[in-house]
């Protein structure tokens, strides 16, 4: 792993967890809203999910690359609880 990759990295992980944070304040927001249109809600519920499940496999896999793709995610996992 390079420290270029890995700043990389953590910043597209940052981005993307504001992101999910921006998708889900504004889900709250719609249902505290009173003229909230029902299937708005829904979709925007159901679009802000797949977007969280979606990053974080993607970040998962960003991640095993960042760390140079070892042999073994144990590598990976032992780094993070540092």
């Amino acid at each position: 792993m390079t420290d270029v990759i890995m700043q990389a990295y953590r910043e597209v992980e940052r981005a993307m967890e504001q992101y999910n944070k921006v998708l889900q304040d504004h889900v709250a927001f719609l249902r505290s809203s009173e003229s909230v249109d029902a299937t708005k809600l829904e979709r925007m519920t159901h679009g802000a999910k797949a977007m969280r499940d979606s990053s974080m496999i993607y970040l998962s896999y960003a991640k095993f690359i960042a760390y140079g793709m070892p042999d073994s995610e144990e590598i990976i996992q032992d780094d993070i609880q540092e």
